[in-house]
């Protein structure tokens, strides 16, 4: 039987190495600009076209490449980060594989431009698919210059999965958020199609953060700082007023290299625990630095999750310092001593200063068995009782009271000729009256009303979700959306990556009734929202509806649309714990059994359910 085992192709090793590393233009803006860092560059610059799909130019000032190494660079698991095994226990460099050239020539058209610090000339070299085109000398800066174009051009399968130009935008922006994040000492630049994402000059980790999160944040940030022999701790979190219902701004540097952790962010949640409700989220820019002895930073393609030797400790330090913060800068007011505004309270002490006692007015002629009107011994009278006041419970004594009274099905019709029901009809309290005993509200949050099979429950906050969903969906089809000026318009200022996406969902909110433009600062400007929606932060409702879009992947804008409406019907509906009146529930009731899926909410949860005769009967 003839060997059917047969070794692989560098340029096919290479493009299913480049599936691990590679997974969309983010991965290779991450692996670029993290080698412009460990380049010792103080100035990088990236320059994006189409998403990426186009072209993906870093050029930074850095040491440099001779022309070996420039040659070099491109081979797999070539790199000047490591020589030996041991020199992994002791990595803080970005990139260390030689993995990341390799895997982004197989897979697109790279050129690299490069020239070390003390040589006259550069070197230029030319790869596609990982075959080596051309290579030549030239006149170039110091520094490296790395153009990669037409992304997966050789791979049409990978390409077609690409996601579209604002969702993979997004991901560039995250990527490049986070390497900025952690050297707020280097300058960074990113344009895209020609327009200026981000600017960052070098600063401190303070000016960094408000630079890309929004100048929101300057107010509050709460800074950490703990040292111990297991690891050191800096940074900043949020206060609790600033925590989010959604993900955003949370983040992890472990010796400047981005992580996820869940088990950490479990630390930082606890350390609110009291302070935020169950769903919010805190914002936190945590810095560890660690022996590099005690972590194993290779143990995924793209270097995000970290495995700890001593997590349990790290876990209790981080929760000390989060406890530790907020209680020595948190938010419990202070008497300042040296205040200019002294209250001067007398001592008593200047014998030359004289004070007189307080007088008390008795009035001698009060005679408290004088039954007639009189004044009182302090020089006031009581206020005499309304005229006819014991007129007021007349006629109750006569009042009979009985069940039928609220027992609505045994009642018996009342004859309209009759004098009684003459007035109710032409009263409206009255009529609220009658039907008092329909419905009742349980702890402010469920309706309660009999039906013939027992005993019926709505859930009030997702009925009137329901009814405001269906009311958006029916005015989105027939273009029939009204909406109601604001008094002042709001200005709002999103972070990059947020106002990327929102920038793209102009359209579908101006079609639900949020009159929202873009002006030339790059914040939004809303002058308007649906006249359904009363008394709503603008910005939440907004950012909800960000987060969902985000968590979604598809674009048709249909299901946009929808998801918007959702938002909106979530947000526009009344609270639980409002107290609603007869009339209310009762319009309650009637619009959502003419909804037509009044059984569920928007989101798929349950609004009604119905407590049967038998199971009533059987409790007792």
């Amino acid at each position: 039987m003839s060997n059917i085992i047969k070794l692989l192709p560098d340029s096919v090793a290479n493009q299913i190495a480049a599936g691990e590393v590679v997974q969309r233009p983010a991965s290779v803006v991450k692996e670029l600009v993290e080698n412009a860092v460990d380049a010792g560059s103080t100035c990088i610059k990236v320059i994006i076209k189409d998403a990426g799909k186009a072209l993906i130019q870093v050029i930074d000032n850095g040491c440099g490449m001779s022309e070996m190494d420039a040659r070099m660079s491109f081979e797999r698991h070539a790199t000047s980060k490591i020589i030996q095994a041991d020199d992994l226990f002791a990595i803080r460099t970005k990139g260390f594989r030689g993995e990341a050239l390799a895997s982004i020539a197989a897979i697109a058209q790279v050129e690299l431009r490069t020239k070390q610090t003390n040589s006259e000339l550069g070197t230029a070299i030319t790869i596609a698919g990982s075959k080596f085109e051309n290579q030549e000398v030239v006149s170039c800066p110091c520094g490296s210059n790395f153009i990669v174009k037409n992304l997966f051009y050789n791979v049409p399968a990978r390409r077609k999965f690409l996601k579209s130009t604002g969702t993979e935008m997004r991901h560039i922006v995250n990527e490049f958020e986070r390497v900025a994040l952690a050297h707020p000492e280097i300058e960074f630049q990113l344009t895209h199609n020609d327009t200026n994402i981000f600017i960052l000059p070098s600063g401190n980790l303070r000016q960094r953060i408000i630079a890309i999160s929004g100048k929101q944040l300057n107010n509050a940030l709460v800074p950490i700082n703990t040292d111990t022999p297991l690891i050191k701790l800096t940074g900043f979190i949020g206060k609790p007023e600033a925590s989010r219902k959604t993900m955003g701004d949370q983040f992890f540097f472990v010796n400047n290299r981005f992580i996820r952790h869940p088990y950490l962010h479990k630390a930082i949640t606890e350390g609110y625990d009291n302070l935020i409700s169950h769903d919010s989220i805190p914002i936190y820019f945590i810095y560890m630095d660690v022996d590099p002895q005690m972590i194993d930073i290779n143990i995924h393609p793209t270097k995000t999750e970290i495995k700890f030797e001593d997590e349990r400790s790290i876990w209790h330090i981080l929760n000390a310092a989060i406890r530790e913060s907020l209680g020595k800068f948190n938010f419990v007011p202070s008497i300042d001593f040296d205040t200019a505004d002294i209250i001067n309270i007398p001592s008593g002490s200047d014998p030359e200063e004289e004070y007189q006692e307080p007088a008390i007015e008795i009035n001698q002629e009060y005679n408290p068995f004088n039954t007639e009107k009189s004044a009182t011994p302090y020089g006031y009278s009581k206020s005499s009782a309304p005229a006819g006041w014991d007129q007021l419970y007349n006629g109750f004594e006569n009042e009979t009271f009985t069940s039928k009274m609220f027992d609505q099905e045994n009642s018996e019709p009342i004859n309209e000729d009759t004098p009684v029901q003459q007035s109710l009809l032409t009263s409206t309290n009255s009529f609220e009256t009658i039907n008092s005993n329909r419905f009742f509200q349980f702890k402010n949050k469920y309706i309660i009303t009999s039906v013939k099979s027992g005993m019926m429950l709505i859930h009030q906050k997702r009925a009137h979700e329901r009814i405001l969903f269906e009311r958006f969906i029916n005015q989105i089809k027939n273009h029939k959306i009204a909406s109601q000026k604001l008094l002042f318009p709001e200005i709002l200022t999103f972070k990059s990556e947020d106002a990327i996406l929102l920038s793209e969902l102009i359209d579908d909110l101006q079609a639900v009734g949020i009159d929202i433009d873009e002006n030339e600062d790059g914040d939004f400007v809303i002058e308007a929202l649906p006249s359904d929606i009363e008394n709503i932060d603008v910005r939440s409702m907004l950012e909800t509806i960000i987060n969902n879009q985000k968590q979604s992947e598809q674009n048709i804008n249909t299901e946009t649309k929808e998801r918007i409406a959702q938002t909106l019907a979530s947000k526009a509906s009344i609270n639980m714990g409002k107290q609603l009146s007869n009339i209310e529930m009762q319009e309650l009731f009637d619009q959502l059994f003419a909804c037509s899926a009044p059984n569920y909410s928007p989101t798929g949860k349950p609004v009604i359910t119905i407590l049967e005769n038998t199971d009533i009967d059987s409790l007792f």
